[in-house]
């Protein structure tokens, strides 16, 4: 994995023996001496990582590292801070001040690369989702997006420890200092987390439960599963077992912690996994919603006309099942909108939508693909089933009069219908999603000619 990595150390020796390491696992190395050099440095190139000292001359590297986190283009570059000053309230004003992790000197190689490894993914993963996210609402469908945001829950935090007892410990230590629910959950409970919106938001695992490794196997799995592939997961680990601490980076571990912990600094070290996920989550559903703002017609929620034509030519794809289509278009809609008004057309389209899915199976293509007309496709349906659908769907529309909601007499709307049955086309006509609907269109023009409120076929297809 590529990646350019900021050096910032005031020691010479310290910033080349550093880039020797990273140059070799095929890193980009750029240097700074001092906090300003890093400051300007990361403004102006944007790297991907930054490995900073904490004592310098000019600026601590705690004064770095907010003055970065501060700012909106830095703020997300993850910073881990290196310093031969290792003791408590050094490392916890590091992390409270938005560094990613603290190393002391000197670094053991396979600890500093598996967390250079973890970091670079993770930011990797930030800066795809940000960069769709963007080019979603570049597209115009920021303003969709908005309505998608998802309500801001307090965090859940699942701990998975070697026996009762333990996990008992983790809570308490931990409860008050976290802003969320925090829950003991046996691994069992923790791979039955089938849905991302129950899964937990962070799991702090034991790397060793009733089996040594299990953790990580554990790990492993909620990495593969849906439901929890986006949960962040904090591994303890026994003091000074970095070697299994650079895998359960490299098998996905967000953060990896050294027991006997301290319940602050996990507590510090949760509470950032909450707000990477929470900015992740924000951004995953502002994609979706952009995607399907794309493909759906805002009013109705139905798919709209480019989304159908493509989902044509899927279902026209090889093996392929026999497709009726239908066009279906209101009667006089112009004499609702110029009588009751538009707010009352846009009224009957809902609900006329809302009638149509209900009666349609869940592998059939429903359409809003312009004005007042809706397509519909039934893949796989004989002639006497298609035939039979179509009449169910102009019936559901005509049988019930419209409740405009404002005081007006409930009205009536009826509509026709234009079905190309399987084989409408004829022999030798090339099958394309555009040539049924122009064959569908046909024959509502047909349905149109003949007095409306009813279905109308491709000629010769109902035989």
């Amino acid at each position: 994995m590529a990646g350019r990595i900021l050096v910032v150390d005031d020691v010479a020796t310290n910033r080349i023996v550093m880039k020797v390491k990273l140059t070799a696992a095929c890193y980009t190395v750029e240097q700074a001496e001092n906090g300003t050099d890093a400051l300007r440095l990361a403004r102006e190139t944007k790297p991907d990582l930054i490995l900073l000292d904490l004592m310098m001359p000019d600026m601590s590297g705690l004064e770095v590292c907010r003055a970065l986190k501060a700012e909106p283009e830095t703020a997300d570059i993850p910073i881990v801070l290196i310093t031969a000053l290792c003791d408590r309230a050094a490392k916890m004003e590091g992390l409270e001040a938005g560094a990613d992790d603290f190393l002391c000197k000197p670094v053991e190689e396979v600890t500093l690369l598996a967390r250079v490894r973890s970091l670079l993914r993770a930011s990797d993963s930030v800066r795809e989702l940000r960069g769709r996210d963007e080019g979603v609402s570049a597209y115009g469908f920021a303003e969709a997006a908005l309505g998608f945001e998802p309500k801001v829950q307090p965090g859940r935090v699942a701990l998975v420890a070697p026996g009762p007892r333990g996990a008992v410990l983790w809570k308490a230590a931990i409860e008050e200092r976290v802003g969320g629910t925090v829950q003991i959950m046996p691994k069992e409970l923790a791979l039955a987390s089938a849905a991302e919106a129950e899964a937990p938001d962070v799991f702090v695992i034991s790397v060793d439960l009733g089996q040594r490794n299990e953790g990580l196997r554990l790990l492993s799995d909620l990495r593969s599963r849906p439901g929890t592939r986006h949960s962040a997961s904090v591994m303890i680990l026994p003091e000074g077992d970095t070697e299994r601490a650079a895998i359960a980076l490299d098998l996905g571990a967000s953060d990896v912690l050294h027991d006997p912990f301290d319940a602050q600094e996990l507590a510090i070290r949760i509470s950032a996994q909450l707000g990477r996920k929470r900015q992740s989550d924000r951004m995953r559903a502002g994609v979706r919603a952009g995607l399907e703002a794309a493909i759906t017609d805002p009013l109705t929620g139905l798919y709209n006309r480019r989304f159908a034509l493509h989902r044509m030519e899927q279902m026209l794809a090889p093996p392929a099942a026999d497709l009726s289509v239908m066009m279906i278009d209101l009667d006089f809609f112009k004499n609702i909108n110029d009588t009751y008004g538009h707010h009352a057309g846009d009224a009957v389209l809902r609900e006329v939508a809302f009638r149509l899915r209900g009666q349609l199976k869940p592998s059939d293509l429903l359409a809003r693909i312009g004005g007042e007309e809706f397509l519909v496709v039934l893949s796989g349906a004989d002639r006497e089933a298609a035939s039979a659908c179509a009449e169910q769907l102009r019936g559901c529309i005509g049988a019930a009069s419209f409740d405009l909601g404002d005081g007006s007499f409930p009205i009536r709307v009826t509509a026709s219908v234009g079905l190309t049955l399987p084989g409408g086309l004829g022999d030798g006509v090339p099958v394309t999603a555009e040539a049924l609907i122009r064959q569908a269109d046909r024959a509502l023009y047909g349905a149109k000619a003949h007095g409306r409120d009813q279905v109308s076929y491709t000629q010769g297809a109902a035989a």
